[in-house]
């Protein structure tokens, strides 16, 4: 592995303090270690890694944080490179944040990672420079990739990328990811990469502070000088490993004299640190960037103020929404539907099959099979693949579509005054949209949050209030068939009550708000192949894993029924579901597939409407979208909030579902409404 410069012997006195020395600690003997893509958000970390690793990723676990991260191999070479989720500085305190820095940890992972390849946005090399500086303390191997740089150029924007490498003393590649150009020149510089000149961007007592940490801690297998800085600001990973490691005495005597530092300055270390280095990124982008006249005009920086100013934000935020709603509402959910479900399963399929099963002697295998109440094949299989798929599906790529525009992040800077009275800042923008895709997916998306106040109180409106993309799907296709104000009268009790049990979490629970800081994208023609060839990816994967579910939720339910466990459930839950929601008894066994999978009660309730009038499939459907997440959802939110605080959520959503089903049906009945 290389050390050093070329040319390093002869140069001055101000290069030699600067220059790279072998490091202090111990490396893997044969250099076999891996490579971890770092980079901020939406730098293309993840169309790089699918380029660089085109064979079959696999997931690794992360021991420290018990966080999953992918892995593949480069090429046809045996470099294992791991990718991560995008970060704003080696400093953050989110916990998705922390997965790069808790990577590099010794014995975070099977292999060591102890090559870092920073993915910048070429139109922006002034933060992706302050980031190559922070993991340059580190001091491991580098490669800097100028990812977009075609985009840059047409900005106008020019790097040398030949004195930007002098000047890091690290290999410096210009890429454009999503097209494959320059994936040849990355994968041959992972073999040459080199360790970076020093940052050298902190004080004299800092610099005190690390030769403390190198003698005290010698021998250390990492680099001291990350160990020193983030010791500077309690990183809760280098402390458990410093724990696991070291003896306490050692450990603590190093922790008090880190807050005597951090005491001698009235500014956050973290904070003091990424100002120094974001000066140090901005004097050296000054010399090796230029801006010329772009190589064409562009009104997408027009249409991007447009989009966050709310007098012009607002109604493009509604007329987006509405677009959204013809798409997947009446193309997918009435006309896809239709072809699918109707025509080609229920016109064709259903009565072929019924034939083919005709003949065969066993009477409960062909109910359970073809029985058009409970049978596996038309409530489980058939509805999911022609129900819920097809408008899951038109979801996907109304929801690529605006995140690759990037009018996403646009929405989140217009939303983040609303959202602050809700506890939480504009990032709460990517949990909410994200769970109308799938709220399991969205109390993962949570990590994107900094407090455990706000993480709680989007946990709480996830479960509350947000239909799923496949429960919405099957919303959409119901209310299609009924008057215009049933729509208007279940999506505008969902949206009120997320700002009001949002304002009155925030006022309840304990807790401070973090600031909105994000990174703003460039307005543009989304990449329709890309956005098409990802909506189908996660089409199939919830095919995978979604179908299963619906097969084993319609089996349980035939045999429940059939041992005459429904009709004892029903009597049961009368007084509830009958009497005080007003709702046919068969809607059990709607509740009961909607606690095994959302959708797949929606699909059940799609099966059973002709026993429920206009008003109480507006109950029903309320019911279900409040009454409890999945199975899958509540693991989820045990896992990331804790048994304690997941049942409270759990409890209080469920009584509240209760409790406005009643509300709204004796409403509606008593002032004469029938939504039709």
């Amino acid at each position: 592995m290389m050390n050093g410069h070329s040319g390093c012997g002869g140069c001055e006195k101000t290069c030699r303090e600067t220059c790279r020395t072998a490091p202090l600690w111990t490396e893997d003997p044969d250099g076999s270690c891996g490579v971890v893509l770092v980079g901020n958000a939406k730098v293309g970390k993840s169309t790089l890694f699918l380029k660089l690793c085109p064979r079959k990723a696999e997931d690794e676990q992360i021991r420290s944080l018990k966080r999953k991260v992918e892995k593949g191999y480069a090429g046809r070479t045996k470099t294992l490179v791991y990718n991560t989720p995008g970060l704003l500085s080696m400093f953050s305190k989110n916990l998705e944040e922390r997965v790069a820095r808790d990577m590099l940890l010794p014995g975070a992972l099977q292999a060591r990672a102890g090559r870092i390849v920073i993915v910048a946005d070429a139109k922006n090399l002034k933060r992706a420079l302050s980031l190559v500086l922070q993991f340059s303390e580190y001091e491991l191997p580098m490669l800097l990739v100028l990812n977009m740089s075609d985009e840059a150029r047409s900005k106008g924007i020019r790097i040398n990328r030949e004195k930007l490498s002098s000047i890091l003393g690290i290999p410096v590649c210009e890429t454009v990811a999503r097209n494959g150009d320059g994936i040849e020149d990355v994968l041959y510089s992972l073999d040459a990469m080199e360790r970076p000149m020093a940052a050298n961007v902190h004080s004299d007592d800092v610099e005190h502070f690390v030769e403390m940490v190198r003698s005290t801690l010698e021998p250390v297998n990492m680099s001291p000088r990350a160990l020193a800085l983030h010791i500077l600001t309690h990183d809760p990973g280098v402390r458990r490993y410093l724990r696991a490691s070291y003896s306490p005495e050692k450990v603590q005597a190093l922790y008090a004299m880190a807050d005597a530092l951090s005491g001698n300055h009235p500014e956050p270390f973290a904070l003091r640190s990424v100002r120094l280095y974001s000066k140090k990124a901005e004097d050296i982008a000054r010399v090796v960037q230029s801006r010329g006249t772009p190589e064409y005009r562009r009104i997408s920086a027009k249409i991007g103020r447009l989009c966050m100013t709310p007098l012009t934000g607002i109604p493009i935020a509604f007329a987006v929404l509405f677009l959204m709603y013809r798409f997947v509402g009446t193309f997918g959910a009435t006309w896809l539907v239709d072809l699918i479900n109707v025509r080609i399963f229920g016109d064709h399929l259903i009565p072929w099959i019924t034939s083919v099963l005709e003949p065969v002697p066993f009477e409960l295998f062909k109910s359970m099979m073809i029985d058009p109440d409970f049978g596996i094949l038309p409530t489980g299989v058939f509805l999911a693949l022609g129900l819920v798929t097809p408008v899951l599906f038109c979801f996907y790529i109304a929801f690529g579509i605006l995140e690759d525009s990037g009018y996403l992040s646009r929405l989140a800077i217009l939303l983040d005054r609303v959202f602050q009275t809700m506890g939480f800042n504009g990032k709460g923008i990517i949990p909410l949209t994200m769970g109308f895709s799938c709220v399991t997916m969205a109390i993962l998306t949570t990590r994107v949050l900094d407090t455990e106040k706000e993480k709680n109180i989007m946990c709480f409106l996830l479960l509350l209030g947000l239909p799923c993309a496949p429960l919405l799907a099957v919303m959409l296709i119901i209310l299609g068939g009924m008057h215009v104000t049933a729509t208007l009268t279940v999506f505008g009790l969902i949206f009120v009550q997320l700002i009001v049990a949002g304002y009155v979490s925030n006022k309840v629970l304990f807790g401070a708000r973090s600031p909105l800081i994000m990174e703003i994208q460039p307005i543009r023609i989304p990449r329709i192949v890309q956005v098409l060839r990802q909506a189908l990816s996660k089409t199939v994967h919830f095919i995978k894993e979604a179908l299963p579910v619906f097969v084993v939720a319609s089996m349980l339910v035939f045999l429940f029924e059939h041992m005459g466990g429904l009709d004892y459930l029903e009597k049961a839950m009368r007084p509830v579901v009958c009497s005080f929601m007003g709702l046919p008894e068969k809607s059990v066994q709607v509740f009961i597939k909607t606690l095994i999978r959302r959708e797949n009660g929606a699909t059940e309730i799609q099966h059973l409407r002709g026993a429920y009038d206009n008003v109480q499939l507006v109950v029903n459907l309320l019911v279900m979208t409040f009454l409890s997440p999945c199975i899958n959802a509540t693991l989820v939110l045990i896992k990331e909030r804790g048994l304690k605080t997941a049942a409270s959520i759990i409890f209080s959503v469920m009584i509240y579902a209760l409790f406005i089903g009643g509300i709204i049906n004796h409403v509606c009945r008593y002032f004469g409404v029938t939504f039709t």
